[in-house]
């Protein structure tokens, strides 16, 4: 059985005093639940604030990016073994936006996940296409290039120390989001692809869904046989809605 995770990407959002508000509200919204994991990612500034807030509790915290490399004259680059100093589970590496913003290659992706994994964190690797290429019926070929990218840098057992968050880059931030039927699709892709390599793999692999989860969609979404959970973004800076999510996450659960 595949414990549903719930991570929360706050992107570059909020002040020092509203991540002490959220963390507070989840922090105290989630010590009921049961059979799901929960993450939020706040921006690098406020990992200080996670660490002393979810200290000892069932919320972990994660980071929205890495570095490639251990150390060095990179400025501007974090570390994943600075992460780990924070407390950090996991890491989200390949997020779209830093794929389209920062011209992140698959290979430097595969990089950035073998060093989250080699500092004992947990990497979430984020896969998905554009509108442009669903419309253009490329959704599979874009998703197969990507995994195809990653394991041929760091191999077919990485995907055993990580998990997956399929992003459907039209749906991140627009309001529209993918019907059950279209993400479960692709999850079961994704699961076919990595079970090519390695069936025991693909069956533990745990693949979330990241494209405009919300309270009204969770539900349907998480009820899908290959969807174990969501990467949420703009529900994530509400705790009342984040929490619901998870508390329907919970359910899935079952």
């Amino acid at each position: 059985m595949r414990a549903p995770l719930i991570a929360g990407n706050w992107k570059m959002n909020g002040s020092k005093r509203d991540a002490q508000l959220l963390l507070g509200g989840v922090t105290a919204g989630a010590a009921s639940l049961q059979g799901v994991e929960v993450a939020v990612c706040p921006p690098f500034p406020y990992l200080a604030l996670g660490e002393a807030e979810l200290a000892d509790g069932v919320v972990r915290l994660g980071a929205q990016d890495v570095s490639a490399e251990s150390a060095g004259a990179y400025t501007g680059e974090v570390a994943a073994a600075m992460l780990a100093e924070f407390g950090c589970r996991y890491v989200i590496c390949g997020h779209s936006e830093r794929r389209e913003y920062h011209a992140e290659s698959d290979t430097l992706i595969a990089r950035k996940l073998q060093s989250v994994i080699a500092s004992g964190m947990r990497p979430i690797l984020c896969i998905g296409e554009t509108l442009e290429q669903r419309e253009c019926g490329e959704t599979e070929a874009v998703i197969a290039a990507q995994l195809d990218g990653v394991l041929q840098v760091a191999g077919i057992e990485v995907f055993a120390a990580l998990d997956i968050a399929y992003e459907p880059v039209w749906a991140i931030g627009t309001g529209k989001t993918a019907t059950p039927e279209q993400a479960q699709q692709v999850h079961a892709f994704v699961r076919a692809r990595i079970a090519a390599s390695d069936q025991r793999i693909a069956q533990a692999l745990r693949i979330l869904y990241g494209g405009s989860m919300k309270p009204g969609n969770a539900a349907e979404l998480l009820a899908q046989p290959d969807i174990d959970g969501g990467l949420i973004g703009g529900a994530s800076l509400d705790a009342d809605d984040f929490l619901a999510i998870c508390r329907a996450a919970e359910a899935a659960a079952g």
